[in-house]
């Protein structure tokens, strides 16, 4: 499996052999495990304190006077503290011991990952992420490693331009809706949909340069996780590789 190497004003260089990496299996099944997991373990524990719900003066009156023996509020016939009545304590609370890590195995994770990274050369499984692809784009997406050094992100939205992903990046930022429900108070007010994902051999600025760029994430070739490249635990994200990331990556 061969593809082109594209300069960063878009025109092919030169033709190289893809890693065998790129004609993994699609497996949607083990990709979706994964990129589960990988959420379920970063998850932050909740729960209710130990006392919640029992900080009250209520006692029973006990019997003998026709009224139910629970406790009630001090000077008051208000009931507290058990779960049956009206401002009581929960019953059974969320406890901050509840474990919500999962497993997977190692096989399976860094197939997931594999799975993924051949996913990402399917124009059919990366539009029906919603991502907006033109005719004449081939995937994969290779550039020159030029690519990497770029500091000013306006030279890298000039890439994006020339090997027309420009488009996608705009869909991304047109996409910033605000969160339905309680969410939008506990710091996670957008939703913020993702574009495109560029992996390079190593950090030379391109991070800073493209980092404030609309959905688009930077990362290198020996971090790539089934999460980035299947945001939602749906594969077939647009990706960028650099031609040093390639030839890295078997």
């Amino acid at each position: 499996m061969k593809s082109n190497v594209l300069s960063l004003s878009g025109s092919p260089l030169r033709e190289i052999e893809l890693p065998s990496v790129f004609s993994e299996a699609y497996r949607p099944d083990i990709i979706k495990r994964a990129v589960v997991a990988a959420q379920a373990n970063r998850r932050q524990p909740y729960g209710v304190t130990a006392y919640a719900g029992m900080r009250t003066s209520a006692r029973s009156l006990g019997s003998g006077r026709g009224i139910a023996q629970i406790p009630r509020l001090v000077n008051s016939n208000r009931a507290a503290r058990v779960p049956q009545a009206k401002g009581g304590r929960r019953a059974h609370p969320p406890k901050a011991e509840k474990d919500w890590t999962e497993k997977i195995n190692r096989k399976e994770r860094r197939f997931a990952i594999r799975s993924a990274i051949a996913a990402t050369t399917n124009p059919e499984i990366v539009a029906a992420r919603g991502h907006r692809l033109e005719a004449d784009v081939k995937l994969p997406i290779i550039l020159e490693d030029a690519f990497e050094s770029l500091t000013k992100t306006s030279e890298v939205c000039k890439v994006l331009e020339s090997i027309s992903v420009w488009d996608d990046v705009i869909r991304a930022k047109d996409g910033k809706k605000i969160r339905a429900g309680r969410g939008k108070l506990r710091g996670r007010k957008y939703k913020k949909p993702k574009s495109v994902l560029i992996v390079a051999s190593d950090y030379r600025g391109i991070e800073k340069a493209a980092r404030n760029i609309s959905g688009v994430d930077i990362t290198t070739y020996d971090r790539l996780n089934a999460e980035m490249l299947a945001p939602g635990t749906q594969a077939g994200r647009l990706t960028i590789w650099t031609e040093s990331a390639i030839s890295k990556l078997e």
